[in-house]
């Protein structure tokens, strides 16, 4: 017995690191798009499921279409209610990965051939370049799982001797939610619903349990899966972790009512097991009743998001500084109060554009923004209360500098919000340099503001891309024309990097400013004479 544990045991490694090496190869082959088709395709719930099953049958894994729809709300790439609706569609697309292990590891049993296929797939992976790479690592994960299939049935052969449906619990309710409660805890440990869904899969075809027992312990695992979400976004954002509260409260009510669904179509499922075989009887159920749930959800998202908003609030952020309006009566320290603070939005806004454009993009620091529009709403309302001095020719310089930084800074905060184009920009290999090249220079200038090096750079930046887009534009047009690209990706690309020379050109003008309010803008005298 205990050599049929080791094989069960390693065969269920096998399927994880299998998964794991797929999961991975899949979402980098199409990881440079994955960003652009949630931004452009999930504008309503139901688009949203559409793509959430599409992208979780791809990548092979809820988790990481869940955990990635986390991520992109945190980002504000995704509204609450259209992450809710990836939720649904990730829920349905994981069930592709039960079909595949069904009809590959357990119907056709290609474990065997799959053990000749790894060795050249390996050195694929280990010696080929670009898709070469990517295309033989896929298969070696698959191989893997496709072995790590077999080691598990091989494991389950003489312990159907000792484990039969007779030692786990009956059809009571008790005995139906303990059996849930194992379905979630072999998740949770797992790591991994596709890992539980085979065992579960090698169990039944060895007789090892029954099919209701079966359907329950699937039932179990939509709650287990969302272990993972739940994990990446307790340190995240009030936006992440409401997210995942929701990913975690949709599928206990989908759970809850797969209860009543299993018992309604038992004798159904019993009847298709007869013609069929028991492993499609359960695969139906358990896309049937994902179905279901985003079925009920889906005409509720609106109401649901509204409701999770209210359950979980928003703190509100805290302000980046507080500007005493006492300081009115001393029109030199109120300008240079308001320096200091539009200093400190400025900076905020570029390391956050900085971080977005970077060769691993970080999104989190654009959604982080709020303080920032209140900054800019109370300086707006306290320069509007500056008194001057008469004749007093550097202060009104200062003063009209700040006021020119007001403008492109509310300005570059409305850019700052149209993360697609960051998104555009870096998914494409001709347009991903000058945005890392900006990105650069964005962190470069936060550090160091207003100084003329960092002025010229800027401006000359600026005018490369303008330069790049004009040369861009005319290629896509003939491309266009061609047939090689689409309409849509023409403007896109246009667009994006439009909205790259306007954001360098807000940065130049802030920059500029800000030195020419340093520079024209003196200590106050304290002694009071100026």
């Amino acid at each position: 017995m205990s050599g049929n544990l080791y094989f069960l045991i390693g065969g269920i490694g096998m399927f994880l690191v299998g998964m794991e090496i797929m999961t991975a190869a899949l979402k980098s082959a199409a990881g440079s798009n994955l960003r652009e088709v949630l931004t452009r395709f999930t504008t309503t719930p139901f688009r949203g499921v559409c793509t959430g099953a599409l992208m979780t049958a791809i990548v092979q894994s809820s988790s990481a279409t869940t955990v990635m729809i986390v991520g992109f709300v945190g980002a504000g790439l995704l509204s609450m209610a259209q992450a809710l609706g990836v939720i649904y569609g990730a829920n349905i697309g994981t069930t592709a990965t039960g079909w595949l292990v069904s009809l590959l590891g357990l119907k056709l049993q290609l474990g065997t051939i799959a053990m000749a296929v790894l060795f050249p797939a390996a050195l694929a992976d280990l010696l080929g370049h670009g898709t070469v790479a990517r295309v033989g690592r896929i298969v070696s994960g698959l191989c893997l799982v496709l072995i790590g299939i077999d080691l598990m049935q091989a494991g389950m052969g003489d312990l159907t001797k000792h484990l039969t449906p007779d030692m786990l619990p009956g059809a009571s309710l008790g005995g139906l939610l303990t059996l849930a409660a194992i379905g979630a805890g072999i998740t949770i440990l797992m790591q991994s619903s596709s890992a539980a869904m085979a065992l579960a899969l090698v169990m039944l075809s060895a007789q090892a349990i029954t099919l209701a027992q079966a359907a329950t312990i699937v039932i179990g695992m939509n709650i287990g899966t969302t272990f993972t979400a739940l994990l990446a976004a307790l340190s995240g954002s009030t936006s992440m972790r409401q997210t995942a509260l929701a990913n975690l409260i949709f599928n206990i009510v989908t759970s809850v009512v797969a209860f009543p669904l299993l018992l309604i179509v038992q004798g159904g499922l019993a009847q298709l097991a007869v013609q069929t075989d028991e492993m499609t009887a359960l695969l139906v159920f358990h896309t049937g009743f994902n179905l279901v749930g985003a079925a009920l959800f889906l005409p509720v998202t609106p109401q649901f998001a509204a409701w999770i908003a209210r359950l979980l609030p928003e703190k509100h952020p805290e302000r980046l500084f507080e500007l005493d309006r006492r300081l009115l009566s001393d029109g030199r320290s109120a300008l240079l109060a308001a320096r200091s603070a539009m200093a400190l939005i400025a900076e905020r806004q570029f390391r956050a554009l900085g971080a977005a454009m970077a060769p691993e993009p970080d999104y989190r620091p654009l959604a982080a923004l709020q303080p920032c529009a209140d900054g800019l709403a109370d300086l707006r309302e306290f320069l509007s209360d500056v008194r001057l001095p008469e004749d007093s020719t550097e202060d009104e310089l200062a003063y009209a500098a700040l006021l020119h930084q007001l403008d492109h800074l509310s300005r570059l905060l409305e850019r700052s919000a149209q993360s697609e184009r960051i998104a555009d920009l870096l998914g494409d290999p001709i347009l991903r340099r000058p945005a890392l090249a900006s990105g650069a220079l964005l962190r470069r200038t936060a550090d160091n503001m207003g100084t003329p090096r960092n002025v010229l750079r800027t401006e000359r930046l600026a005018h490369q891309v303008e330069q790049r887009r004009k040369r861009h534009r005319r290629a896509m047009m003939q491309g266009e024309h061609a047939g090689l690209f689409s309409l849509d990706q023409m403007f896109a690309h246009t667009d994006a990097l439009r909205w790259l020379q306007r954001v360098l050109h807000h940065v130049e003008r802030v920059s500029h400013h800000h030195m020419v309010a340093t520079r024209e803008l003196p200590a106050p005298d304290p002694s009071g004479a100026g």
